[in-house]
């Protein structure tokens, strides 16, 4: 993929995603949100992500932060969900996700913020038990 081979790329990755790899369904919603060797697709990019977020993906759980945030390929932003995804990602280890938080959260009521962490809590007990 980094050399420009987009089409060679998502033929190797399609097999490993499609078997449920985390990596390859996050590098195949990638594809599809970027338009690389595909068309353009916001809605499969986004169910790709989440495929692997589920998985515990940090940066596919970026990526849902993301889409959450700014409501592409979706009905509406939900800050809420951003606020989830991207605190998830954060747990996971992704770095980058901290900063979406705190900008995230700027938008949010102190409401949002509250219901935000009760989700947060609920999903972190089966996808990170031990974080």
């Amino acid at each position: 993929m980094e050399a420009g081979r987009f089409q060679e790329a998502y033929d190797a990755f399609w097999p490993a995603a499609r078997s449920g790899n985390a990596d390859a369904e996050e590098l195949i919603g990638v594809m599809y949100a970027l338009g690389l060797g595909v068309e353009q697709d916001y809605v499969r990019a986004f169910e790709w992500y989440l495929r692997s977020a589920m998985k515990g993906h940090p940066g596919a759980q970026s990526g849902i932060g993301w889409y959450y945030e700014t409501g592409l390929g979706l009905p509406a932003p939900d800050l809420v969900r951003a606020y989830l995804w991207y605190r998830l990602s954060t747990i996971g280890g992704d770095p980058d996700a901290a900063i979406s938080v705190e900008e995230v959260v700027k938008k949010m009521t102190p409401e949002e913020v509250a219901y935000a962490h009760e989700l947060v809590d609920d999903y972190r007990v089966w996808m990170y038990p031990f974080r």
